[in-house]
């Protein structure tokens, strides 16, 4: 699978953005499509994960209410809304793909393949 995020930018905090993942690849069905982010100096972390088909999404406790995992599959992109931003919402983000299915993959190690991140900066 192939992934290429996009939508990164400089935004003040409180603002909105919208972040896209365009999705390539075969046997998508069998796939959790998932975000993650870095800010500098600490690691990686989970934001969210949508299933390819079902709609099923999970996003961790933090962000839950404020980030937003979506699919358009006629697109083949899955997006990542992200409102009343703070400055710690400052970080790479970065989609990736799973195989796992039997639970939500929301640990980095279950996610096969990984696009480039889009740095987002959140002002204060």
């Amino acid at each position: 699978v192939q992934l290429q995020a996009s939508g990164g930018g400089l935004v003040q905090a409180g603002g909105s953005l919208r972040l896209s993942c365009l999705v390539s690849g075969r046997d998508l069905d069998s796939y959790y499509l998932g975000w993650f982010r870095q800010a500098p100096g600490k690691e990686r972390e989970f934001v969210g994960t949508i299933r390819w088909r079902g709609g099923m999404s999970d996003s961790i406790d933090a962000m839950r209410g404020r980030f937003i995992v979506s699919r358009d599959n006629a697109k083949n992109t899955v997006y990542l809304q992200m409102n009343s931003l703070k400055p710690d919402d400052t970080a790479v983000y970065s989609c990736a793909a799973s195989r796992v299915t039997v639970v939500t993959p929301t640990l980095a190690y279950e996610y096969d393949d990984w696009g480039p991140g889009t740095k987002v900066t959140v002002s204060s």
